[in-house]
């Protein structure tokens, strides 16, 4: 992403900002030669509107700032719901190692959870034809991770760019590599390849990772939310088997 550049309500503060530390330096520099002392109330006064335009302005900055978060909500949802719903489930239904069932995640308390999270290293799936029916629903998926990165890059949040960018570079090598080797499993070229293993091991663990930061913040906070989505994916689950 291209360095943050100050908006346009910012580029005004500071072209006042510096009017006003002027105009107050010109009553200062007044005082000085005419010795009044009248001058010196007349240079705290630009001081003074500075002061409250900078605590607007901080203000105003919270306030964009809470909306953006309550917007990224709203989108996030609708990305888990169903955006990525095939993506997590073909995830969750072929992992072996470790343990961490959708069943399992709805019983799950917030605490237990965490631990969760934290206790993921290398993921293991049942076989690697299970690995290339997740890698095609990240393929099928395209057109989300690049939405999600729209708007990651409109909304400032940088971090959630990379993630985007970094998912939809790894699927052009997923397609790249089929259109050279027809009938030949991704999975199986990553396992005598380590960078792209790495390639896999980070893309496939950190979709179970989001999906228990995501799980984690609706058990604290929307419950019924997350039994709702948990309810969805199961059935989905459902229907694939």
């Amino acid at each position: 992403m291209h360095p943050k550049r100050l908006s346009e309500r910012q580029w005004t503060l500071l072209y006042v900002g510096v009017g006003l530390i002027v105009l107050s330096g010109f009553f200062l520099w007044l005082e000085h030669v005419t010795h009044f002392e009248f001058v010196l109330h007349l240079a705290a006064i630009p001081i003074e509107i500075l002061v409250g335009a900078i605590v607007v302005e901080r203000w105003l900055a919270s306030e964009e700032k809470g909306a953006r978060r309550r917007q990224f909500m709203y989108f996030k949802s609708y990305v888990f719901r169903s955006g990525l719903r095939n993506v997590f489930v073909s995830n969750f239904a072929g992992l072996v190692e470790p343990k961490i069932t959708l069943e399992w995640i709805r019983t799950a308390s917030a605490s237990e959870l965490r631990a969760a999270r934290a206790g993921i290293g290398t993921l293991r799936h049942a076989s690697p034809a299970v690995v290339d029916q997740i890698l095609d629903e990240y393929v099928r998926s395209r057109q989300i991770f690049f939405t999600f990165l729209e708007w990651a890059a409109a909304n400032d949040f940088e971090p959630i760019f990379h993630d985007m960018l970094y998912i939809l570079h790894f699927i052009e090598d997923i397609e790249s590599f089929r259109q050279q080797n027809p009938g030949v499993l991704f999975a199986d070229e990553a396992a005598r390849n380590p960078r792209l293993q790495r390639k896999v091991d980070k893309v496939l663990g950190d979709g179970i990772r989001k999906f228990l930061d995501y799980a984690i913040e609706l058990r604290e906070h929307e419950p019924l939310v997350l039994d709702e989505l948990l309810e969805d994916y199961l059935q989905a689950m459902r229907v694939r088997a």
